[in-house]
């Protein structure tokens, strides 16, 4: 995954992308127990974000230094072994997230991720079943600042599906 993070910087350096944040079950693992993943999501910002193919420039650049589709999972581009899925994003919930992205330490290499508070509300208003238990865990997890999901929640008329007493 460091090789795919340090490609991430660049393509930030180099204007490909505006911003990035990692998200989905990789970026849970930043806060909670590791699970199984396939793939390392990542969503991007664009400065142009009005082009009907927004992720072509990220395909072209990265192709142009070898990287190509993944083998297995062909949505995914492979960065040094770490298949990669470049997702754009498409709400605000997503850019208020990513506009709270937090830098992690990633053996030595610098990691955007989005906040816990956010991937669980991400996960609330995607609403599939293992989103639904990334939920149930980041609730039970200690860090986890209850308050601000619940804010977060309401701020985007998702249903927030906090413990009893919280209200």
């Amino acid at each position: 995954m460091k090789e795919a993070l340090r490609v991430l910087a660049d393509l930030v350096t180099e204007g490909v992308i505006e911003d990035y944040a990692i998200g989905g079950a990789m970026g849970a693992t930043f806060y909670l127990e590791p699970v199984v993943t396939m793939d390392l999501d990542v969503f991007v910002l664009f400065k142009d974000n009005t082009s009907l193919l927004p992720l072509q420039p990220i395909y072209e650049a990265l192709k142009k230094r070898g990287y190509l589709p993944d083998e297995q999972l062909p949505e995914c581009i492979d960065i040094g072994g770490t298949p990669v899925q470049f997702l754009p994003v498409y709400n605000p919930l997503l850019e208020e997230a990513l506009a709270h992205a937090t830098s992690f330490d990633y053996d030595g290499v610098s990691a955007r991720v989005l906040p816990a508070e956010y991937l669980a509300a991400i996960s609330v208003q995607t609403g599939r079943a293992k989103d639904k238990l990334r939920v149930q865990a980041f609730l039970a997890s200690e860090r986890f600042d209850k308050n601000a999901f619940a804010a977060i929640c309401s701020a985007h008329g998702l249903v927030c599906p906090v413990e009893e007493g919280l209200k």
